[in-house]
């Protein structure tokens, strides 16, 4: 197989992926990508998936140059899914590991776009996980600042120039940022993560000499866990 060979995971939102791509941002081809259905947990389907996409493609595990993850933010369980298992495969089969931050790989779906661009993802608690994109003359995201975590009112406030929106967090708050004429929202079918996007940017990230340590390596939640802010809840009562 040429070019840079990537077994790709997303797992940050309910429905995960797994892919197998070739090449890098200039040249890159899509050799397999399947989908995990919303209503089946990842840590059932997630291994299996990644068995199908290397018998179906012919892959080996010594024909892979990395493996890429999807870091975060998402769904804390999702997120741990996935970083368990690229870990696992990563060490297991001797190939550097590769983060890639959700929202950067969800950029990716506006292609060429040369608006500015605003990720969402759905972050409940009437709240979601946002960050501002500028796309290159490539169609390579270029963040503006980190991922954030706010109510979708307070998004509004940052808003001062069209933008495209896109994002599954987009469609589920919908009403409360459709006040703003600003706002172009991007085709729902088209603005769901992707394995692909992730295999992609991981893709340049590889070739730029960027790992994670699989020993250490941990996702980008953005915000504390329930079980974290009882915690601090509970040490500021003592």
């Amino acid at each position: 197989m040429d070019g840079v060979l990537i077994l790709a995971i997303e797992t940050a939102t309910a429905c995960g992926s797994v892919s197998l791509t070739s090449g890098g941002p200039a040249h890159f081809s899509l050799l397999a990508e399947c989908s995990v259905q919303p209503d089946t947990s990842h840590s059932r389907r997630l291994l299996g998936s990644i068995a199908w996409l290397m018998t179906s493609t012919g892959a080996q595990w010594h024909d892979l140059d990395a493996v890429a993850v999807s870091l975060g933010p998402g769904s804390f369980t999702g997120l741990r899914i996935g970083m368990a298992a690229a870990k696992a495969i990563a060490m297991a089969a001797g190939k550097p590991l590769v983060g890639v931050p959700t929202l950067d790989a969800l950029a990716l779906a506006c292609g060429g776009d040369q608006r500015l661009v605003c990720c969402l993802l759905d972050a409940r608690k009437q709240e979601v996980y946002a960050a501002f994109y500028r796309l290159d003359n490539k169609g390579l995201p270029e963040p503006l600042d980190k991922p954030m975590v706010l109510p979708p009112v307070a998004l509004l406030r940052d808003i001062r120039e069209p933008v495209v929106v896109v994002g599954p967090g987009a469609s589920v708050y919908r009403e409360q940022l459709a006040g703003n004429d600003r706002i172009v929202f991007f085709p729902e079918h088209l603005a769901q993560p992707r394995a692909m996007y992730v295999g992609l940017l991981g893709a340049r990230i590889f070739l730029a000499g960027d790992r994670l340590d699989p020993a250490t390596a941990a996702p980008l939640y953005v915000r504390d866990s329930d079980a974290q802010v009882n915690l601090k809840r509970k040490g500021r009562q003592v």
